[in-house]
């Protein structure tokens, strides 16, 4: 068995006041395995709404949780957020926690058990594997993560069922040395190269729910981010 004390929960945040409590209030209420410690980092980019307010208070309201809020003057994107919150990120592990409400925080047990176990580095939660809820919404964009995950297998040679999933937990020390680059949803498929080149890394899968937004709902990915992906793939998986 491997013990590790804390992990930290990266939050990046952008105009997501209508859900970032609803979240944070699952987090306040999760029960980690090992009674390991919450280390929770949001990262607001710039939100134009009261995300930043909502946080602040919710922070002001729950003084016993280790909640930290990063401020962007600017909106950099999705991967920009990351790279801030790992910067500052102390906890043994680390997973990334959307600040919508399409992944559920109670899978995190699911995901550290590869590692208190022994067995594991870096695990991702598989929307496609399991027995877990999953919403059924856009064929093409179940089309376009097939392909993307299958391209990345390809030039990684890991055998993945979901490369663009939100949820994927790092060792720190491993993750905080990497030189990421992508500051938008060219984060995924960056990262996963970067750590298939790791020599003796253990990268492990396991299923997760997946409670998907639409459009409407505000999902904010969309085909040019896919496009974007599909550079992003050849690019670090050639070695660049």
């Amino acid at each position: 068995m491997v013990k590790f004390d804390t992990l930290t929960i990266l939050i990046p945040v952008y105009n997501e006041a209508s859900t970032v409590t609803q979240v944070l209030d699952m987090l306040r209420e999760l029960e980690l395995v090992g009674n390991m410690w919450k280390e929770i980092i949001l990262i607001d980019d710039c939100s134009t709404d009261s995300s930043a307010e909502l946080i602040t208070a919710y922070a002001a309201r729950h003084p016993q949780l280790e909640l930290r809020l990063l401020r962007h003057t600017t909106n950099q994107g999705k991967g920009a957020a990351l790279h801030t919150g790992i910067r500052a990120a102390t906890g043994d592990y680390i997973i990334i926690q959307d600040a919508d409400l399409e992944y559920d925080p109670t899978d995190y047990n699911a995901l550290i058990q590869p590692v208190v176990r022994g067995f594991a580095d870096v695990v991702y939660g598989s929307r496609f594997m399991g027995g877990k809820p999953h919403r059924v919404l856009f064929f093409w964009h179940s089309i376009g993560n097939a392909v993307l995950t299958f391209l990345s297998n390809l030039f990684t040679d890991l055998n993945l069922t979901d490369m663009e999933t939100g949820y994927k937990l790092f060792r720190r020390d491993i993750l905080q040395v990497l030189a990421l680059r992508e500051k938008r949803f060219g984060f995924e498929p960056e990262v996963t190269a970067k750590m298939a080149r790791i020599s003796g890394i253990r990268i492990y899968e396991v299923g997760i729910s997946y409670y998907g937004r639409t459009y409407a709902e505000g999902k904010k990915i969309n085909w040019r981010d896919g496009l974007w992906a599909l550079w992003c793939i050849l690019r670090y998986g050639l070695g660049r």
